[in-house]
């Protein structure tokens, strides 16, 4: 590859071995799975319920299967030729030559067979649910863009993305500390839900024109430019109106109102989709957007956490 072929006249230095796969993995994506297992955390402290060894098994196995997901997906992303060396969205590792395609796919089963096995452990000290949602985790991740389903392909990627990370996270995470389900830990996981589908759907506004000519079907590429704008919207909209709903119906301590200073960010996201069409100027919305999840996330674990202490 061009890059490669660079590196290797002494037009640049290769980056390390860690480098590169910390690269990879797209490490800054990892806070969509560690918000919500922290979430669910938090609800289950505030409810009497708490083990450190058990966070930290079901914190690494969520990471694991989101680095999974982000390697597989860049693997068969670049193979339909969604992600060439002009696109803003994947890691580069392969378009750049610092890693063979092959590569990042083994690199992608060797992250979920980390999450696999740290999962079955917490199957063993907390029963079967955990079994059935680490299952369909590792599937979702995988068949995101892999043959023959390929959801992010079908207009599938924002309920795939609402549904294991939010509820199926946040309801998890409480499982492995209490070893029961809970409402409140539903209601906490829905806003967080929309959130992150937010965030992949800013993605596909920024993407609306480059991933149809490649047979990717997105929900913005199928509603327009204008549709996708008003589905953003509503996603946002339904992330807070969703709190409001559970504080006022008292599933959730009114300390989650805390989420609200988070407006502004909403604010500055819709303001640049709103406005923008150009690809590398959306960028900051995806960024905005990453930045809402990861704000209103932090500000839910401590609201939850300071009902914990206040006995609200």
């Amino acid at each position: 590859m061009a890059d490669a072929e660079a590196i290797s006249r002494g037009g640049g230095a290769r980056p390390g071995a860690f480098a590169i796969w910390f690269q990879a993995i797209r490490p800054w994506s990892l806070t969509a799975a560690v918000v919500p297992v922290l979430l669910g955390t938090a609800v289950a402290v505030r409810a009497g319920h708490f083990a450190a060894g058990r966070l930290v098994l079901a914190l690494v196995g969520a990471m694991a299967i989101q680095a999974g997901t982000n390697l597989v997906n860049d693997y068969y992303d670049y193979l339909s030729g969604a992600d060439t060396s002009e696109s803003l969205g994947p890691s580069m590792v392969i378009q750049r030559g610092l890693l063979e395609p092959i590569q990042v796919w083994w690199g992608g089963i060797t992250a979920f067979a980390l999450g696999s096995v740290l999962g079955l452990i917490l199957v063993y000290l907390c029963g079967w649910p955990i079994l059935a949602i680490g299952l369909l985790s590792v599937a979702a991740g995988y068949f995101y863009t892999a043959a023959p389903v390929a959801l992010g392909y079908a207009g599938l990627g924002e309920l795939t993305v609402f549904l294991f990370m939010g509820p199926a996270i946040v309801v998890g995470a409480y499982y492995v500390m209490a070893f029961s389900f809970s409402w409140t830990a539903l209601w906490a996981s829905i806003p967080l839900g929309f959130l992150v589908a937010g965030i992949l759907h800013t993605n596909n506004i920024r993407d609306i024109e480059s991933d149809p000519v490649h047979g990717k079907r997105t929900l913005a590429s199928a509603l327009g430019r204008k549709g996708a704008t008003m589905e953003l919207i509503a996603l946002d909209a339904a992330a807070y109106l969703t709190t409001l709903v559970a504080v006022l119906a008292r599933e959730m301590p009114w300390t989650m109102l805390l989420v609200m200073l988070t407006l502004p960010r909403v604010r500055s996201q819709l303001g640049i989709v709103r406005r923008e069409t150009e690809p590398k100027r959306l960028n900051l919305a995806l960024f905005r957007s990453i930045q809402v999840h990861l704000e209103f996330g932090a500000l839910s674990i401590l609201a939850f956490l300071a009902a914990a202490l206040f006995g609200l």
